[in-house]
């Protein structure tokens, strides 16, 4: 579920990002989108991993990509390059993820641990 939560997150991201400055292609774009991307790359990473732990840790990985995200969507809308509107939209996907990721991470540190 949170791998498809954050799959929409980067599509819905890469449609709003295609408005931005083309000087920024090499920029913010680019780097917003592969801060995203990484997101659902390392959840997919960790699942197909031996060991809970290893999944635990990429789980924590795709979690540090989407706070990096929400730092590049504030900065973005700071810019002038997403309107409020989008930005409130876009940031809570990515919130949304993140309490997703820690709810697993957690999940997964207890059925260890317990």
């Amino acid at each position: 579920m949170v791998w498809q939560k954050a799959q929409s997150f980067v599509l819905d991201l890469y449609r709003h990002t295609t408005a931005f400055p083309s000087e920024e292609r090499y920029g913010l774009t680019s780097q917003l989108r592969k801060s995203a991307t990484s997101v659902p790359s390392n959840i997919a990473e960790g699942c197909g991993r031996r060991s809970e732990k290893e999944l635990s840790r990429f789980l924590g990985i795709a979690a540090g990509s989407a706070s990096e995200t929400e730092y590049q969507l504030l900065l973005a809308c700071e810019l002038g390059y997403l309107n409020e509107s989008d930005y409130l939209h876009l940031s809570g996907l990515i919130t949304e993820v993140k309490r997703m990721l820690y709810s697993l991470i957690q999940k997964l540190s207890d059925e260890t641990t317990g």
